[in-house]
Order: structure tokens, then C-alpha cells, then sequence
């Protein structure tokens, strides 16, 4: 099997590119996989770090705040697109693959449509509860539509969609880690509550501020925090962390790369909501309150966070409140356990395991 595999610009499209990669060369360890990817975004790093080759497209994406930089930026697209879709029509007649798989994001544009205009089978796979403009435009030529959340017959044809969940990374899918291995490593007692504050790969600042505006809270109630604040709050955090003398307390961390223990160690997740921490939350069923970024296309991530909320798996605060209410909430939360457990049965229902296999399913149906 020969497969191009295109998207990326955030963790949320790259890690289920990656998971899907995986999932292919471990049904068919002979395949040939190539991603394509926009330059200078964070899939040209990760992807050959996890042992794929890439091409880069000189692709980007539409500019929604209207600055005099950003409008320039927005007149140089179409020129881009043109570009990237000469460049990428190269790489197909090269590489001769057997299925394009787009998952969202800059470079899937212009690489599914030129595959389709082609005649290669495309496949999609759809991470949020609300879909991305990208896959909007490219539905119709798709042969398969992979889906994350019910009700998506709103945005694809509905004969297209399949139910297959959002593929995560292995050790969150095998989650075979105990509390006791979680607060070990992130050296936090076991005999106290333990909240896990995380925002994606790079942080998020309404988040980061609300913990470091009450670093007092964690001592106070005597709970711990493992805090993951993204590189541009890591040095600021680390400092304002010892200065108050809170370190027993508070866990400061620039980038948490064992997730698995974090989630295995946590009482409370605290998190934005993007489609892939969403996917690990279910599956690791952790009482979570969802604290949805409001600077994403069509506010996705709030779709995405009253979809749980709605179903009693996670408690919603709105970012503009989250420096009022997401501790509280917290607090509340670690202080109910009655709550806790019905929110983990709640969240465990919506879990969808084997995602990237049944992934792998779809593409084999389409080869064959």
C-alpha cells in the first residue's frame, strides 16, 4: 500500500495523522507512506521526529483578524494555493498513491483536491463536532468521511459518514499505567487531591494566568496541581512557583510528554477543548471541566465541549469566566464524589477506542 497523508498545523490535526500512520504500518508493515505538510508548521518537525518522511507546501492559512499585515497576508493566498497545488500535482505523479487521507488543516486543501482532480481515492477524517472549512470543501469528492461526533449529516453527505471516533496516541489508547506510576513520576503524593492543568502543546493563556494569579489556592486547600503552561509561560510560571514557595504544591511543567501518567495520576482534568483531548479525556474517563479557547475557527471548541456538557461528562466554563470559576469548579468537583463518579460514567460512554484501526478499516475497504 502506497498513502499520502496531508494536514497539520496544530497538535489536534497532527497526532491523529501520526496515529493513522501507525495504525496502517501495523497492518501492512510494507506500506509506503508519505505526509504532506505546510512549511514551517509544526508537522515539519513532529513528523520525521516520529520517523515519516514530508513535503512541504508553501500553503497558509486565511487570516481572520483584519490588520493592514493580515489583509496583505490574505490578497497573497490565492497565489499560494495556486503554488502549492502546482507543487503537490509534482508530488502525486511521484509517489503514485494508492489513497490521499486528509485530517484537516492547511496542506489538506490543496493536496485532496488535487488527488481528486487526479483520480485518486481520497479519504477524510473530521476531528470537531463542528466541521472544519477545509473538509467542508473537500466533502464531495471524498469517497469515505471518517467522524468523531453524531449529527455531522449537517455538514457531509450523509452516505459518506462513518462513526469511527478520533484515533490518539497509543499509550493514551493502552492507558496500562497505575496513580501509584502517575504521582511517582511527577512526584506528587498520592494521599492528596491532584488537579492536571493542561492547554495544548503550546499552553493557553487564560489558563495559565487563572493558576498563576492564585498559586495561594493549591496550598491553602492542599491540593496539588501538574502544570503544563506551554513555552512562553514556562520561565514566568517556574519563577512566580518558587518565589511564593509552592513547588510542594504546585508541579511546573513547559511541556508534559507522558500524558498517560499525567491523566493516570489526576483526580480533575482541567482543559481546553480541542477535538483530540476531548477523544484522550473519554477514554481515560477523567471528571474534567472544559475551558474551550475562544480564538478558533467558527468556535469549535465550544461545540465540541457542550456536546460532553450536554451528556453530564464535563463541566463547561467559558473562557471569559475561567479566572472566576475554574477553580472554584475544581474545588467543588475534588469535594463530590458522587459527582466525580457519575461524571466518570458519563464520559466513559463516549469513548471511542480503536479509532485509528477502524480507520484503517475504511481505507482497506476502499483498496479493495
Amino acid at each position: 500500500m502506497k498513502a499520502i497523508i496531508s494536514g497539520g498545523g496544530s497538535g489536534g490535526h497532527i497526532f491523529p495523522a501520526l496515529a493513522i500512520a501507525n495504525a496502517i504500518k501495523a497492518r501492512h508493515p510494507e506500506a509506503d507512506i508519505l505526509f504532506v505538510g505546510a512549511e514551517g508548521r509544526m508537522e515539519m518537525e513532529k513528523v520525521p521526529a516520529a520517523g515519516y518522511p514530508i513535503k512541504g507546501l508553501p500553503i497558509a492559512g486565511l487570516q481572520r483578524q483584519l490588520t493592514i499585515e493580515n489583509i496583505i497576508k490574505n490578497l497573497q493566498l490565492p497565489f499560494k494555493v495556486l503554488r502549492s497545488r502546482c507543487k503537490v500535482r509534482g508530488i502525486i505523479n511521484e509517489f503514485k498513491p494508492d489513497i490521499v487521507v486528509g485530517v484537516g488543516g492547511f496542506a489538506s486543501e490543496p493536496t485532496l483536491k488535487m488527488a481528486s482532480r487526479m483520480g485518486y481515492t481520497t479519504l477524510l477524517q473530521e476531528q470537531n463536532s463542528y466541521a472544519g472549512l477545509t473538509n467542508r470543501t473537500l466533502a464531495k469528492d471524498a469517497s469515505t468521511i471518517c467522524v468523531a461526533y453524531e449529527g455531522m449529516e449537517r455538514f457531509f453527505p450523509k452516505e459518506k459518514i462513518v462513526y469511527t471516533g478520533n484515533p490518539v496516541r497509543a499509550d493514551i489508547e493502552a492507558m496500562n499505567v497505575s496513580r501509584e506510576e502517575g504521582c511517582s513520576h511527577f512526584q506528587v503524593s498520592q494521599e492528596r487531591p491532584v488537579i492536571l492543568s493542561v492547554g495544548g502543546s503550546l499552553g493557553a493563556r487564560s489558563i495559565n494566568q487563572m493558576v498563576l494569579s492564585n498559586l495561594s489556592f493549591f496550598k491553602e486547600h492542599d491540593i496539588q496541581i501538574i502544570w503544563q503552561t506551554g513555552k512562553w509561560m514556562y520561565e514566568e510560571a517556574h519563577k512566580a512557583v518558587a518565589e511564593a514557595g509552592v513547588e510542594q504544591w504546585v508541579k511546573v511543567h513547559q511541556f508534559v510528554s507522558r500524558m498517560d501518567l499525567a491523566y493516570a495520576a489526576a483526580d480533575v482534568v482541567i482543559s481546553r477543548a480541542g477535538a483530540i483531548a476531548i477523544s484522550e479525556l473519554c477514554l481515560v474517563s477523567k471528571p474534567t471541566i472544559l475551558i474551550p479557547s475562544p480564538n478558533v475557527a467558527e468556535d469549535h471548541q465550544t461545540k465540541n465541549a457542550r456536546a460532553l456538557a450536554d451528556k453530564g461528562a464535563a463541566i463547561l466554563v467559558p473562557d471569559s469566566q475561567c479566572a472566576a470559576e475554574g477553580l472554584p469548579a475544581a474545588l467543588q468537583l475534588l469535594n463530590d464524589e458522587a459527582r466525580r463518579h457519575a461524571m466518570t460514567q458519563a464520559i466513559q460512554q463516549l469513548a471511542a477506542p480503536r479509532a485509528a484501526e477502524r480507520i484503517v478499516d475504511e481505507i482497506d475497504k476502499l483498496l479493495h
